[in-house]
């Protein structure tokens, strides 16, 4: 009974409240059906009806959907409301078949707000639930025992308003340290037939390599400098063609990288930087039993001091670093007698070469995209009388988490390299390498 007296209640009061003093049946039926005035003779008809039987004409201007069972529940109001200034007569439908479907769920919400403000100021006396006369909530107490003497408190808890939040935010753990490493491991194989019209060679290369990067965070320590590289590549190639050897070794580096500046304006430091490379194993010519290099043999030693400047972009796709050495110091040692020393720029009958002169290193790291990335490095020493110049860049493609193919680059020119019997190549050096293979990285932020 109180469901349906309401439903009528609401519809007559909502009605009578937007045609705002239009009592004619002529501008009820234009409110539910359109905006053409009827017959004011026509016999009369409520509300309710005339929602359910007008047909609606082609050219209606008004809403015509019909309010849905769920509004006439119990309501419950949460604030007050401005009444809708919007005339009773204004079209509420543009004509638009495209938009015709929003204009009239926009008309239904208008017509329903309007019949719960009517409700809730007309006859407040219907209104089951208004949070604005709510009665608070009743206080919570807990219980404290005190293990000193047994007792046992009653304390009242504190209830933090609605409007606040009750969850406290764990506080950020402070990186001082961000840690960069990846290990990959690449293939690279050819295969051909014996009777293959051109000829060649079958092979199989396989490269390893393992990079690991730690630096000071500069977001807590903006006045300090502080990185360390260290990587180690290795590099096998197979080929039927060396009858002395099972393996070739084609590339085996081991580099130590370190930095360390003092902030001297705004970005650039005072500092001081290293390098230490040598390799491990063994290496041999292809075909030749002669030992090329090994373990310390050759081992550089580089120290320097001057300026570094860095810089970083905002959204971390770039940074760059460029460490100018005015005084810089060169250490070379071989420590393997079977290793011909000279052609490391060492005098005979020694294991060691001290030099003093300059040094520069540029280190460039660009995403080009989220999954190709270009790194590289260029690494210049003189002494004024000889100069060593190595520039490496690799160009990597990460297909997924795990797979991934690069080109890398290696240029060297070193004034002191002896000549080659029977090729052009005098200091210029060259190697390249393209492969695919897997690869792991993970960071620390």
């Amino acid at each position: 009974m109180y469901y349906h007296s309401l439903r009528h209640l609401l519809i007559i009061a909502g009605a009578a409240a937007i045609i705002a003093g239009a009592p004619t049946v002529a501008a009820q039926a234009s409110y539910f059906s359109s905006a053409r005035v009827v017959d004011a003779a026509a016999p009369a008809v409520s509300i309710a009806e005339a929602a359910d039987t007008v047909v609606v004409p082609a050219d209606t201007v008004m809403g015509t959907l019909v309010i849905p069972e769920y509004f006439f529940i119990p309501a419950i109001y949460d604030h007050y409301t401005f009444p809708d200034t919007t005339r009773y007569d204004a079209a509420e439908l543009s004509g638009n078949e495209g938009s015709r479907w929003i204009e009239e769920q926009v008309s239904l919400g208008r017509r329903m707000i309007a019949l719960r403000r009517t409700l809730l100021y007309a006859h407040p006396e219907l209104v089951s639930y208004n949070t604005a006369t709510l009665l608070k909530a009743p206080k919570q107490y807990y219980a404290v025992i005190n293990p000193k003497d047994y007792t046992l408190d009653i304390r009242e808890g504190v209830t933090a308003p609605a409007s606040e939040t009750t969850l406290q935010a764990e506080a950020v753990k402070k990186r001082h340290w961000i840690k960069d490493f990846n290990v990959g491991l690449q293939f690279s194989q050819a295969y051909i037939s014996p009777n293959w019209y051109q000829g060649g060679n079958q092979s199989l290369i396989a490269l390893g390599s393992i990079y690991y990067n730690v630096k000071l965070n500069q977001e807590y320590h903006p006045k300090l400098l502080f990185e360390t590289t260290m990587q180690y590549k290795l590099g096998t190639n197979h080929t039927p063609e060396d009858t002395l050897h099972s393996y070739t070794v084609t590339e085996d580096l081991l580099q130590i990288n370190s930095t360390f500046g003092v902030k001297a304006a705004k970005r650039w430091y005072y500092s001081i930087s290293g390098q230490f490379k040598t390799q491990l194993l063994n290496s041999y010519k292809t075909n030749n039993p002669e030992l090329q290099s090994a373990f310390l043999s050759p081992g550089d030693l580089t120290v320097g001091l001057g300026m570094t400047y860095n810089y970083a972009r905002k959204d971390g796709r770039a940074t760059f670093d460029a460490s100018i050495s005015p005084l810089s110091y060169n250490l070379r040692i071989c420590t393997n007698s079977r290793v011909n020393a000279g052609n490391y720029d060492i005098e005979p009958g020694r294991h060691c070469a001290h030099k003093i002169g300059s040094s520069t290193e540029l280190k460039l790291l660009w995403k080009l995209t989220y999954n190709i990335t270009l790194t590289s490095r260029l690494f210049a020493f003189t002494d004024y009388h000889s100069a060593q110049v190595d520039w490496e860049s690799t160009l990597a493609f990460a297909i997924n988490k795990f797979l991934s193919t690069q080109i890398y680059a290696h240029l060297r020119y070193d004034t002191m390299t002896p000549d080659v019997e029977g090729t052009k190549w005098r200091n210029l050096q060259v190697k390249e390498i393209f492969s695919i293979g897997f690869s792991y990285s993970f960071k620390s932020i």
